[in-house]
């Protein structure tokens, strides 16, 4: 497989010949700074903490990711939340009305909003009624201008990951670029993929510090790749897309492994109690296995359901407009007293 994977197949021609945007702090690197005078990116010369621009690659964030889930530095791409690495992919690898991807419904809805967006087309492959990726049907609807295929695992928002069986069919069968989005493996007893980067050349991880690690604030997400793919999105990114508070704020939260360990550990147990209590609700007629920090819940009737919650003060997700989701309700899992404030207004 790997032989017959070619990055310059993918990338596009505008992108082959460009050249980037070269950025004060990326041309002076390589010196010890400590008794310079910065004198070269029209700062604001009066220290305050955020007066100079930020590292534009990050590296003391990704020296701490490398370490921690043992892949090298030029590895790793971060953006402005995983939207914008989503975004970067799209940019480098699909020609605007020619190139196409696909995304397997119902999934996270920023895959087909970004293809809109970059005027690509979104070719549609539902998964099965137990929320598997459809083998044959998603082979079948490649191309020679398919670029990208989007496997979301854990899925939101049905909470299942996809078997290893399926997701190996498809980066040996696939040559384009297989992006898996896991933005909930933290909850997951699956491994992350993260660990057969230099099996396939074609493999690209999204990941993030939203969930697991409880940072959505800050918007910082995560690239995993070859180094050729993660060289072809640090062409076209943003020169400073990351902001010194975000990565700050990243480091600090990334030196307290425990203190995230204990986070999950409680979510997980959150979620397994709150499973059992949605199987004694008379309304709910389905509760989906879940590998993520949500329970997807089939009921009786969504909009009625959503409507009471509401007039509860309580905001949940209506899923029932997504395909195969009719009259499905999504629950984030909160707090031990949020999740008990919830399960009386269930059983209210």
């Amino acid at each position: 497989m790997g032989n017959s994977f070619d990055i310059n197949n993918l990338v596009r021609e505008n992108v082959k010949t460009m050249k980037p945007y070269s950025s004060a702090r990326d041309e002076f690197e390589g010196f010890d700074t400590a008794d310079m005078i910065f004198l070269d990116a029209n700062e604001n010369p009066f220290e305050n903490g955020v007066n100079r621009y930020p590292d534009p690659q990050q590296m003391s964030v990704k020296a701490v990711l490398a370490k921690q889930k043992n892949v090298k530095t030029n590895q790793i791409l971060l953006g402005n939340g995983s939207d914008e690495v989503l975004d970067l992919l799209f940019r480098a690898f699909c020609e605007p009305k020619k190139d196409n991807v696909i995304t397997l419904p119902p999934t996270y809805g920023m895959y087909g909003v970004l293809a809109n967006i970059n005027a690509v087309e979104n070719r549609e492959v539902l998964l099965s009624e137990d929320f598997q990726p459809q083998i044959e049907k998603i082979i079948k609807a490649v191309d020679a201008t398919t670029k990208i295929i989007f496997l979301c695992s854990p899925n939101n928002p049905t909470g299942n990951s996809y078997s290893d069986e399926s997701v190996a069919y498809i980066l040996q069968n696939f040559k384009g670029l297989v992006v898996i989005d896991e933005a909930y493996i933290d909850f997951s007893k699956k491994e992350s993929w993260i660990n057969e980067l230099d099996e396939y050349p074609n493999l690209v991880i999204t990941q993030t510090l939203s969930k697991a690690y409880g940072l959505a604030g800050i918007r910082l997400g995560i690239c995993y790749a070859s180094a050729e793919v993660i060289s072809v999105l640090n062409k076209i990114k943003p020169p400073y897309n990351v902001n010194e508070l975000t990565q700050k704020r990243a480091l600090e939260r990334l030196d307290k492994p425990e203190k995230i360990k204990f986070e999950i550990e409680s979510i997980i147990a959150q979620r397994e109690e709150l499973l059992k209590v949605l199987l004694d609700i008379n309304f709910v007629e389905k509760t989906y296995p879940t590998e993520a920090n949500f329970i997807l819940v089939k009921v009786d009737d969504a909009n009625k359901r959503y409507a009471e919650l509401i007039a509860k003060g309580i905001v949940i997700r209506n899923r029932t407009t997504q395909p195969l989701c009719n009259n499905c309700l999504r629950f984030t899992v909160g707090t031990e007293q949020e999740n008990k404030r919830l399960t009386e207004a269930l059983l209210a």
